[in-house]
């Protein structure tokens, strides 16, 4: 019996009998690309990562599940197991061969051959002991995929979910360090659909939606991540710009997604005498989350100017994004987020080779 007759006879009813594709919320990803083949030239790829199930339950990949033939070992899957859920940062990990179970939790490092597969909520409740509403809430707005024609890398996907963790236990500065066309804008994106979505908000109280700025050094940024968001409703989203602060006479509050620059926010015309920026017309716990895209350059930094703009909106969640490893010329940026929940390096990216959305 080969490898696809055994996945129809026997792998696939073990999994619908654990209630994977039968209980709602729960789903089976067979044949899941992790990441395309290398290039390597002349219009060739390598071999792609390709997981022969990943499943999934609220919005959330729980386990890793690798398929060989009848007739193979039992732990012939295991390297290729546990190489894909680390890649995915998956805890739970299992090889099958039709006729038994051999399960890998990759935290413990504890394998054991089972008698079936967890049940969804049994999965669940195995991945998360710790009861988190933010979480769960967070966990019932699925990725933003556009119908299922632009799936997350799993690295994006993983930057998202670190994200998400931190908002869930009340962290107010956050990092992500990731290479340069990893699609920064991409997740900063998803992040914002799951806020917003759930309707977190720094009451903590899902009361509203909350009004997110995404912050920029340079105006194409701000124009492509303002195109990049264009899933969200478009009297959600405004482009803040300095001549329509100047026609309208303020600074537009009717929305829930800003887009503007550094300098924009700096500039503003003299009160009194004195400097008037523009951010300054907000309140200062005006926005409940803010994006600072390409943070390493500047606005972090002690004697940076644009620090005063973060630190008026200082009651804010803060997320900075930025491509460049914690350096001594950095050292501002990574003492005012903290350390990275999460890095994809420039060796890791290459690695892979096909880099994905260069937002």
């Amino acid at each position: 019996m080969n490898e696809a007759e055994t996945r129809a006879e026997h792998i696939d009813p073990a999994l619908k009998a654990a209630g994977w594709g039968v209980v709602e919320g729960s789903r089976i990803r067979r044949e899941y690309t992790i990441a395309p083949g290398r290039i390597e030239g002349q219009g060739r790829r390598g071999k792609p990562l390709i997981a022969d199930y990943i499943l999934e339950y609220r919005n959330t990949k729980l386990a890793v599940v690798e398929a060989k033939a009848w007739d193979q070992q039992l732990t012939e899957g295991v390297a290729q197991a546990k190489n894909y859920a680390g890649k995915m940062a998956i805890r739970y990990t299992y090889c099958t061969n039709g006729q038994g179970i051999y399960a890998i939790d990759m935290e413990t490092g504890k394998e054991a051959e089972k008698p079936g597969y967890p049940s969804p909520d049994e999965l669940w409740d195995m991945t998360f002991a710790k009861a988190d509403a933010w979480r769960d809430r967070f966990a019932t707005v699925p990725f933003e995929d556009k119908g299922g024609s632009h799936p997350g890398r799993y690295y994006q996907d993983i930057a998202v979910e670190r994200v998400m963790e931190a908002i869930a236990r009340n962290q107010q500065r956050i990092l992500l360090t990731l290479a340069t066309g990893t699609g920064k804008t991409f997740i900063a994106f998803q992040i914002a659909w799951k806020l917003f979505y759930s309707r977190w908000n720094l009451s903590r109280e899902p009361v509203r939606r909350p009004r997110i700025l995404f912050l920029a050094d340079r105006n194409n940024l701000a124009d492509q991540a303002y195109i990049n968001f264009s899933a969200f409703a478009e009297d959600a989203m405004t482009r803040i710009e300095p001549e329509d602060i100047r026609k309208k006479g303020r600074v537009p509050t009717n929305a829930n997604i800003f887009f503007t620059i550094f300098q924009t926010f700096m500039s503003g015309p003299p009160k009194d005498g004195a400097p008037s920026p523009y951010f300054g017309e907000y309140p200062p716990d005006f926005f409940d989350f803010i994006v600072i895209d390409e943070c390493h350059r500047g606005g972090a930094n002690d004697e940076g100017n644009w620090r005063g703009i973060m630190d008026y909106f200082a009651p804010a969640v803060q997320l900075g994004l930025t491509a460049t490893p914690k350096r001594k010329e950095n050292a501002d940026t990574y003492a005012y987020f903290g350390e990275p929940v999460y890095i994809y390096s420039l060796r890791e990216a290459s690695m892979m080779a096909s880099l994905p959305r260069s937002a």
